[in-house]
């Protein structure tokens, strides 16, 4: 079994009250991909310009990912720079943001990947979404995530695909603004009345709420002291729930359940470094620790 995951690569500059980094390997694409390879074979499909560090393609390449359908195209690389102040995490404050090759150029699917069944659409322009959707042949379990600035402007073409997905992940932010609904409960039903089968609102620190029409339950998050950058966790977070639910090749209550504790435990590491500094290296075996620690306390 195998995934394929449409988004970007980007270099990220970021300015926290832990420090100020520049030229951070990320994108939704590639968080994704870092939590969802400890699963299943992941094949990365985005763009970058002809400035990305080959070191950061070895990496990928390193950690297994398949990047045949990775495209490096003359120009420069999707580049995003944000700020996050102390008194909100949760929310960061975008200083600049140079599109460059994704200007002009569309992710593609190697003819090899065509027949890959299980997608994910991490964050990308809507109507890009579905036409990268539509050239794979037999795409079996989909989904996808979204974010505000497609729910203000193509909230059309969200609809649109959401009837051709199964799973739905998006934040409590982002769920209010495309439902008109402040009470979770009533958004994620109304979400679900659209297309697909789950929905997942993640609500930050504070957990998330997965429902279907057969399921429904929430998971805090997991405790820590110190935030070091939020950037990228919930990307990180649908990684480790695709990846895990891809491996389990079955939906149940219970690989819900799993999946949905994969994400959260692989999104706290993400939140402990700057980029990719906690998840590049991170092993199954520091996950199921923190796993265990984490189930503890519902035992209480």
């Amino acid at each position: 079994m195998s995934i394929i995951v449409l988004g970007t690569v980007a270099l990220d500059s970021l300015k926290t009250p832990n420090g100020i980094k520049k030229d951070l390997l990320g994108g939704s694409a590639a968080h994704f991909s870092m939590s969802a390879r400890h699963f299943t074979l992941v094949n990365l499909s985005a763009v970058v310009g002809s400035d990305f560090p080959k070191k950061q393609i070895t990496m990928f390449k390193n950690k297994g990912i398949n990047i045949d359908s990775l495209l490096v195209k003359k120009g420069k690389t999707f580049r995003w720079t944000g700020e996050y102040k102390a008194e909100d995490l949760n929310t960061a404050v975008t200083l600049d943001t140079t599109l460059g090759v994704l200007l002009d150029i569309a992710p593609t699917v190697n003819e090899k990947q065509k027949n890959v069944n299980n997608v994910f659409l991490a964050n990308y322009d809507p109507d890009i979404q579905l036409d990268f959707l539509n050239t794979l042949n037999k795409p079996n379990f989909v989904g996808m995530d979204t974010m505000n600035l497609w729910i203000y402007t193509k909230k059309k073409s969200i609809a649109k695909l959401m009837k051709k997905v199964n799973l739905l992940l998006l934040n409590d932010a982002e769920a209010r603004d495309f439902t008109g609904q402040k009470n979770m409960l009533k958004a994620a039903k109304l979400l679900i009345s659209l297309g697909p089968q789950i929905v997942i609102i993640k609500k930050g620190e504070h957990g998330g709420l997965l429902y279907s029409k057969n399921h429904l339950f929430a998971l805090p998050a997991y405790p820590l002291e110190e935030v070091i950058d939020p950037t990228g966790a919930g990307d990180t977070f649908a990684g480790g729930v695709m990846g895990y639910l891809v491996k389990s090749k079955k939906i149940n209550a219970k690989t819900l359940i799993k999946a949905v504790l994969y994400g959260t435990i692989f999104s706290s590491f993400n939140v402990q470094g700057f980029g990719m500094e906690k998840t590049k290296n991170l092993s199954l075996s520091k996950v199921h620790e923190r796993m265990t620690i984490f189930k503890q306390f519902f035992k209480f």
